[in-house]
């Protein structure tokens, strides 16, 4: 141990030196969290009625001037309280009092060290101790097993698992289920089979700890189908396991399959945790299902959570992504807490629904409350600046970033060219690209060709593509913007060249589809789409809604038709998009008046975005489409994003 003791020296000083500090730092009983009361040697028969009411300073005080002789019960008492509070400064003036007794060799004490500092974080000072151990047993192996398992250092504690196994020590439950959890956290598959194997082979398959860690490492590294056979196979369950797998099928989008288990779950009297509210509240907000969201908000109420950390976060960005802005600013508003990833959040929310000068005001009072924005931040409100046409501010907030010390990266370059690009400033756009101190990316030169596409600049978009293909050759995304400048251009046999391009190297379209939430199922649309149900109807219905707005107005813009046909044909073509479809089927199966919310898994084209600002008008209803770029609220003939998208 004399390195360790060096080391403690040169570190942390001598232990009359943190005496005489102590008194003023961390042992001072004036501190918040201090080890007075709370760190007296509670249990009777430690120490004598006249210690019962010294504070942990004064029993190390007189344990140094030879008042009161130590023993391994004291010690391990002082370093547990320590362990419970988190008390590392202090953790290690009883760990320097050690080291100067006739206990420094106690493998038992030795353990309750390695425990405290692995406990309280620092595990560089428990591996030191650890390696400086003369003999180890399996509570030596599992404190550091567990200490780096907690600590997200998931290699470090795989790798001392063959050591463990070399020196003839035996895992219990808590090492196996220390490296499960390791196993799911890198996600490494392999390595969890192995020690799922070693679970069998020392009689800890059944253990509730090493199962529920089991269910956890399989559904984080994807294989539901083996989380759920070691979930039913557990003979007991709980909290863990239960949460364990709710959050796997949460996690892959599988929301019916989540909530069912939610269901049970409640049936079987166990609480979920914050961690599950918050993977099914992801999960209702990637599939855009706003009434699963709201169910699981008033399960929330009813239960009596209360909106903090990363759940009351998650809940905003629930409402915000499913389309409902309002929701979210309410959640906001009711917050236990704000902080910088809440703040990001209603930040990027206002950047979906194109509410720019929200966006600002609320990054303004972030800054006025003290709350410091960090890189996230500010690539929120330059996309919302971007969003709304804010050239001004966006630049402004990009030179701002300079005063919080944020060194831009590849995604704020590529947003203030998205930016520039938006506003028609295309050759600003591509001088800012060329006077970059970072090599340009897809990203960048991706938001230049859809700049170039959205202003019909064909020269720029040929430039902007052919730089992408030399970084990326076989992007599909590049290939289809191009063809569609050629086309726009009436450039057909460019757009034929291209379009051969792409079927020579395999590149595929992503095919449109749109789909609408009714009743808690979800419908799905593609183009043309004669697979659904009520096709017929759907068919028909969109047809007469064609006829009515064309009467009071609209006329179908044929230039985002980008096939070589005649006028008639274009129109034909254009009447069936997946997303004239969905409303139909919406107008259809939703009652009058109610809001109407439709997803899209690409952007929105221009006739669409016309026909549908005629239907608000006609049928009065407010109705809600998000694309890959932003949500549209359109209502009584106008779309909140100003026809700027």
């Amino acid at each position: 141990m004399i390195q360790c003791k060096t080391a403690l020296k040169r570190h942390w000083g001598c232990c009359r030196t943190l005496w005489q500090s102590a008194t003023q730092s961390t042992f001072d009983v004036s501190e918040d969290a201090k080890l007075d009361n709370s760190c007296i040697i509670e249990d009777r028969n430690i120490l004598s009625p006249s210690l019962k009411s010294q504070n942990s300073l004064h029993v190390l005080d007189l344990i140094d001037n030879g008042s009161l002789e130590p023993d391994r019960t004291l010690y391990n008492t002082l370093l547990k309280r320590c362990t419970q509070l988190g008390k590392l400064k202090e953790g290690r003036l009883v760990h320097s009092h050690i080291l100067n007794s006739k206990l420094t060799d106690d493998l038992v004490i030795q353990n309750s060290v390695l425990f405290m500092y692995a406990k309280c974080g620092s595990l560089e000072d428990a591996r030191m101790v650890f390696d400086e151990m003369p003999i180890k047993d399996m509570v030596t192996w599992t404190s550091l097993i567990t200490g780096y398992a907690q600590n997200e250092r998931a290699k470090d504690a795989l790798v001392l698992f063959p050591q463990m196994l070399r020196d003839g020590s035996k895992p219990n439950e808590f090492t196996l289920s220390s490296l499960v959890k390791s196993c799911g956290f890198i996600p490494s598959y392999n390595d969890g089979k192995q020690i799922h194997a070693c679970s069998w082979k020392y009689g800890c398959n059944s253990n509730v700890f090493v199962g529920s860690s089991l269910v956890d490492m399989y559904a984080r590294c994807g294989y539901l189908g083996e989380a759920r056979l070691v979930f039913d196979e557990l003979v007991s369950k709980n909290e863990v396991s239960w949460n364990a797998l709710i959050t796997g099928y949460a996690r892959k989008g599988e929301g019916e399959e989540a909530l069912a288990l939610f269901v049970n779950m409640q049936r079987e009297d166990y609480r979920p945790t914050d961690f599950t509210y918050s993977a099914l509240l992801c999960s209702s907000s990637c599939m855009g299902s706003l009434e699963q969201g709201k169910w699981l908000h008033a399960h929330m109420i009813k239960s009596g959570r209360k909106l903090v950390g990363y759940v009351g976060n998650t809940l905003l960005h629930m409402y915000a992504k499913s389309g409902s802005i309002h929701d979210a600013e309410k959640v906001f508003d009711r917050l236990v807490k704000l902080d910088v990833v809440s703040c990001n959040s209603m930040l990027i929310g206002y950047a979906q629904h194109g509410l720019g000068k929200k966006a600002v005001q609320q990054f303004e009072e972030m800054l006025r409350v003290g709350i410091e924005p960090n890189d996230i931040t500010f690539i929120n409100v330059l996309t919302a600046c971007s969003h709304a046409g804010l050239l001004e501010e966006g630049k402004h907030y990009f030179g701002l970033m300079r005063k919080y010390n944020i060194e831009p990266k590849v995604s704020h370059y590529a947003t203030m060219v998205d930016l520039l690009g938006r506003a028609g400033l295309l050759d600003q756009a591509k001088r800012f690209i060329e006077e970059m101190p970072v090599e340009p990316t897809v990203a960048i030169w991706g938001a230049l060709l859809g700049a170039s596409r959205m202003h019909k600049n064909m020269k720029m978009g040929a430039y902007a593509a052919q730089r992408v293909f030399e970084l990326d050759p076989f992007y599909s995304g590049t290939h289809i913007l191009l063809a569609n400048i050629y086309a726009s251009a009436g450039r057909w046999r460019d757009a034929a060249k291209v379009r051969k391009i792409m079927k020579d190297n395999g590149l595929k379209k992503e095919p449109a589809c749109s789909w609408v939430e009714i009743e808690n199922y979800v419908h799905v649309f593609v183009a043309n789409d004669i697979a659904h149900p009520q096709k017929d109807k759907v068919h028909k219905m969109w047809e007469k809604l064609n006829q009515k707005i064309k009467e009071i107005g609209y006329v179908p813009d044929t230039s985002h038709v980008l096939l070589f046909v005649d006028q008639q044909e274009k129109e034909v073509n254009l009447q069936y998009h997946s997303e004239k479809l969905a409303l139909a089927f919406a107008l259809m199966n939703t009652s009058p008046g109610s809001t109407i919310r439709i997803m899209k898994n690409i952007r929105v084209c221009g006739d669409c975005h016309s026909a549908i600002k005629y239907v608000s008008l006609l049928v009065k209803r407010e109705i809600i489409v998000r694309d890959t770029n932003r949500f549209h609220h359109f209502r009584d003939g106008f779309c909140s994003c100003g026809d700027y998208w």
